[in-house]
């Protein structure tokens, strides 16, 4: 069975523009074309679009999913160069998780810190509350937002 652009788009969830860009950038090189140059996708492009997605979600750029792409069509001979290029994607990944959940976590504490604040009519009852008196969860984010870093010499 064949699916057109608008057919392919819904199944993903994306718009129809996002596969004709793919497309142009070269990021769907196994997409077959009727004789009157209309994309025809397969079954079997769907996996290959959402590792595409994928990649995208994961903060790959184009210019690395097309570096993929090359890799993938020399066959075997870059399986390694293809683990490193998962493997490189899947720190970046792991390091902007800590960083997010770092951020929550920050967010996390001022929504208690106000909610703290509200119940007691003043936020002034936070300013010196000892840090054995904050929930522990919080602890850690609150000496974070209240030591000043020296600076590093270089």
């Amino acid at each position: 069975m064949t699916y057109t652009v608008g057919q392919m788009a819904k199944m993903l969830g994306l718009a129809g523009s996002t596969l004709r860009y793919y497309d142009k950038e070269g990021l769907l090189p196994f997409v077959e074309r009727s004789s009157g140059g209309i994309r025809m996708f397969r079954e079997k492009d769907y996996e290959w679009l959402q590792i595409i997605e994928c990649l995208k979600k994961a903060g790959m750029s184009i210019k690395d999913i097309k570096k993929y792409i090359v890799l993938l069509q020399q066959g075997d001979s870059t399986i390694q160069e293809r683990l490193e290029l998962f493997q490189h994607q899947r720190t970046v990944l792991l390091e902007q998780m800590a960083s997010l959940q770092q951020t929550l976590n920050t967010l996390d504490y001022k929504c208690w810190y106000y909610e703290t604040a509200l119940k007691a009519g003043t936020t002034d009852v936070l300013q010196n509350m000892p840090i054995e008196d904050i929930p522990e969860q919080f602890q850690e984010v609150r000496q974070n937002l209240t030591h000043v870093p020296m600076p590093t010499s270089a």
